[in-house]
């Protein structure tokens, strides 16, 4: 996904002066043709994230209009005071784009790990969340994110992730994609995770169980429509996250769901545990360690579903 984000970001920049894209200290090989052809737009901040949040803010107070991109762990946590103040505050229109959120650092340990970067910036007014489960999704919700008029959050894997579509969806933010119907259980994923969502699918349809699969890109504004048709039409919700279940889509979902009365389905939300993950390994054992491959995730399903 990164080398998408780096392709797309420079064709948006040719036909928007206003972009200027900011790098924490990461991916100056991958930006070589963005530098080449805009070096006046190109910044590297270094290892100081909360200073890169605060330039962002200052150029688009200048009405530029800045992307930010670093490992997801850095750009949040470690500017977390500075998102709140420096972009939500004044609603500023500043792009964060966080590469290997959730567990696409693993290898790398505890510190580079983002299982709670949802949790923590849905709270901030103002803010969009965004988790697109392919290339060619953050395609489309970068250049519809760049629209808007106050700050986003974009986060993105790091590499090989599958495509799930063929070309590019016309994707509106607030809105989520179907991608397969059901009137059993609908499977609700947002981010990366959405190929083991529709494995999981496959299985329960192989014993008869309609599922429905939806892309939920779009974290913070939810399809609350969608949600209402659903609770009131499937039997059971189920949410899919490389994320806490704490405070992401699933805990998102659980707030509205405990907000409206008459949602009838059940909710089951499936993510990363509330625990650090000490165990040292890829990102694909440390998603077998969270429970969150095709045969768990379908074991977890079918033991929550009842007919």
């Amino acid at each position: 996904m990164r080398n998408a984000f780096a392709d797309e970001i420079t064709a948006l920049a040719e036909r928007d002066s206003r972009i200027v894209l900011l790098s924490g200290d990461i991916g100056n090989r991958l930006f070589n043709d963005f530098k080449d052809r805009y070096p006046n737009r190109f910044y590297n901040t270094g290892v100081a994230e909360a200073d890169m949040i605060g330039i962002a803010a200052g150029l688009a107070v200048g009405g530029l209009r800045p992307v930010v991109y670093t490992i997801a762990s850095f750009a949040i946590y470690r500017a977390y005071e500075q998102i709140r103040v420096d972009l939500c505050y004044p609603n500023l229109p500043v792009v964060i784009v966080g590469v290997g959120a959730g567990l696409g650092y693993a290898s790398n340990g505890p510190t580079h790990h983002s299982c709670e970067d949802v949790a923590v910036l849905r709270a901030l007014p103002n803010m969009t969340v965004l988790a697109p489960a392919d290339a060619w999704e953050l395609r489309s919700l970068l250049g519809a994110a760049l629209q808007l008029a106050g700050p986003s959050y974009m986060r993105i894997g790091k590499k090989g992730e599958p495509l799930v579509h063929e070309s590019r969806p016309a994707l509106q933010i607030g809105r989520a994609t179907e991608l397969r119907t059901g009137n059993d259980i609908a499977i609700l994923c947002s981010g990366t995770l959405l190929p083991q969502a529709l494995g999981v699918a496959n299985e329960m349809e192989s014993s008869g169980i309609k599922t429905a699969v939806y892309s939920m890109h779009t974290i913070k504004p939810l399809d609350e429509q969608l949600l209402d048709q659903l609770f009131r039409h499937v039997k059971l919700v189920v949410t899919i996250e490389e994320h806490s279940r704490i405070g992401g889509l699933g805990g998102a979902v659980a707030e509205w769901r405990a907000d409206h009365f008459d949602a009838n389905a059940r909710l089951l939300r499936l993510g990363t545990p509330d625990q650090i993950l000490h165990h040292s390994g890829e990102q694909e054992h440390a998603l077998e360690m969270s429970g969150l491959t095709v045969e768990r995730l379908t074991s977890a399903i079918r033991q929550a579903f009842t007919p």
